[in-house]
């Protein structure tokens, strides 16, 4: 009896402790914000899979060990509307169960996609009795009258439908997960917005906005009154371009959309990253999508309160009118729009293909205390070697190259590339570091390409560079002779430096053939400086190791990583 009453006792004790075990949650102190997972600060070092991998158990099974194998601690995998409520009302979790228990058993993390009403701007994800009731579930139209396959923000049937999936799916993420906390957050929809595929290629663009019946009637209708409320009280904060059309337009009260913030025109002039046609449009676009996701994250939020967000198809050269990317998207550009609206979503993210424009992504997706996130990015050599700058120079939460398990028809992962688990390798021994210099002007990143062949920056004293290594094997040198015409994935590199004190440094990175080097900055008093230690670090089991670099290994100005290679550094200066 006594054993027994001992048994229930640790039971309860266990079940208590998982009741008051806190779920992943944000905490922001001081503009700096943070996934926690156990009261600790937690980076996503992730890969997204395929559209379709979680389509079944058996085709994931063998995946999961893969990515786990890669040096992932998150995995983000996709939930479809279609597969788990094929009949309405009746629920089937069980690939939702297999997901979890295969993340679970490798040790990995889980950041769900709801694939619900929209998936890249279309739905396609929506269980068949959706898609065949068009007169319960109403579709977008574009100016010309033409019905498109995307679900219409307006349709109350539709929001109700995929707001009450979303909630019994997180209902049930909560019951058999909430004590493991293998999902850390989810993504409610995916790359939202009216969208005209033959316009992003350059085609017609006849979809700035939704053009039905009802859609039209809204647009002709007031602004909600919710909106106005949030410009004046965060007038001197609203992004530029708002901001402007709302002043230009007399800071109206309440008016039309067209009243408020003018008429949408097409803008003229190469400056596409400040160029904003058919402004009101998009405006009111992001207004509805914003206001449906918003309802749907609060939904979800009443079951299980896991941090939620949106991520975005970008605005782009070859894309940059609203119709030709997805018009009313999580954009910067119309961040206060969907802040007003969608109160339960905690934060924008990037997918970020166009990584020629990484610095301007990042910075516009850094505004106001939003946290980067990149849950989806080129993957392959120059992907993997980006993710050292992600972290160092914007403090990025996570990273994750898309198709990372290889499946799929576009953008797959090359499976005789090893680079993304070379760089999570190395940035798995360097998390705590990370965390305790983010947000700081002793961390930062580097990056170099086909585009650019070096970087640097100044910190404190002393000017930490990266540059592509073109000595050709002089000296016992190992390199590669750089030509004119190259790559991304041959000569990308990327490094995370920090500031351990005045005159030290810890710098890591690598994967393109590069030369490191740390000179002096214009701050320095020294007449001459040089390296008092060169070590080269590395990592058995996590047990730091150090070995010293000099002669040779130095005398071209510092320290140099092979092409396909990642090192870590420990560089200390003294000036003479």
């Amino acid at each position: 009896m006594k054993q027994l009453l001992f048994l229930i006792a640790i039971l309860s004790l266990n079940i208590a402790f998982a009741q008051n075990k806190s779920i992943p949650y944000l905490e922001t102190k001081s503009g700096n914000v943070q996934l926690m997972l156990d009261g600790q600060p937690f980076l996503m070092l992730a890969g997204e899979l395929h559209n379709s991998s979680t389509g079944s158990a058996h085709y994931m099974r063998p995946i999961w060990n893969r990515m786990a194998k890669q040096n992932l601690n998150t995995v983000i995998a996709a939930v479809s509307w279609e597969l788990i409520e094929a009949k309405e009302g009746v629920f089937d979790f069980s690939l939702v169960d297999s997901t979890i228990v295969g993340a679970r058993k490798e040790n990995l993390k889980l950041v769900l996609i709801w694939f619900g009403s929209w998936k890249n701007g279309t739905s396609t994800y929506v269980p068949e009795w959706v898609k065949t009731d068009t007169r319960r579930f109403p579709l977008v139209k574009d100016k010309n009258g033409k019905t498109k396959n995307i679900l219409s923000t307006l349709g109350e049937n539709t929001i109700k439908a995929d707001a009450r999936a979303f909630a019994e799916l997180m209902k049930h993420v909560k019951k058999i997960d909430s004590a493991d906390q293998t999902v850390l957050m989810v993504q409610v929809e995916n790359e939202i917005g009216t969208l005209d595929y033959m316009a992003s290629y350059g085609g017609g663009n006849f979809y700035m906005r939704d053009y039905s019946s009802e859609a039209t009637a809204a647009f002709n209708g007031q602004v909600p009154s919710e909106l106005i409320s949030y410009l004046e009280k965060n007038k001197e904060k609203l992004y530029p371009a708002l901001k402007i059309a709302w002043e230009d337009n007399g800071l109206k009260k309440k008016g039309t959309w067209e009243e408020v913030f003018g008429k949408g025109v097409k803008t003229e002039g190469d400056d596409w990253k400040t160029n904003f046609p058919y402004y009101t449009e998009e405006i009111f676009m992001a207004w509805n999508y914003a206001k449906y996701v918003g309802e749907i994250a609060k939904q979800g939020k009443a079951q299980y309160a896991l941090p939620m967000y949106a991520n975005a198809w970008l605005k782009q050269p070859k894309g940059r009118e609203p119709g030709q990317y997805p018009s009313g998207g999580p954009l910067p550009h119309v961040i206060d729009v969907w802040r007003a609206a969608a109160q339960s979503i905690d934060f924008i993210a990037p997918d970020i293909y166009i990584t020629e424009e990484f610095d301007w992504v990042c910075n516009e997706f850094t505004r106001s205390e939003n946290p980067l996130f990149i849950p989806e990015t080129k993957v392959g050599p120059a992907g993997a070697a980006r993710a050292f700058y992600a972290f160092g120079k914007y403090d990025a939460i996570g990273y994750a190259p898309f198709g990372i398990d290889g499946g799929g028809l576009m953008l797959s992962a090359n499976p005789d590339d090893h680079s993304i688990e070379k760089v999570y390798g190395c940035l798995k021994n360097l998390l705590s570091l990370i965390q305790e210099y983010r947000r700081t002007d002793r961390m930062t990143g580097l990056f170099i390409d086909d585009k650019k062949r070096s970087d640097k920056v100044d910190m404190g004293d002393y000017t930490v560079s990266l540059r592509r290594n073109s000595l050709t094997g002089a000296m016992g040198l190992v390199g590669v002779q750089v030509k004119d015409e190259v790559k991304e994935d041959d000569v990308a590199a990327g490094l995370i430096v920090f500031k351990l004190a005045d005159n030290e440094f810890l710098i890591a990175g690598g994967i393109g053939s590069s030369l490191i080097s740390v000179t002096k900055s214009s701050t320095n008093k020294s007449e001459n400086i040089g390296y008092a230690s060169v070590d080269e670090i590395s990592y058995e089991n996590g047990v730091m190791k150090s070995h010293r670099l000099n002669g040779d290994e130095t005398a071209f100005g510092g320290p140099v990583v092979k092409a396909g290679e990642i090192k870590i550094f420990r560089i200390k200066m003294y000036g003479y």
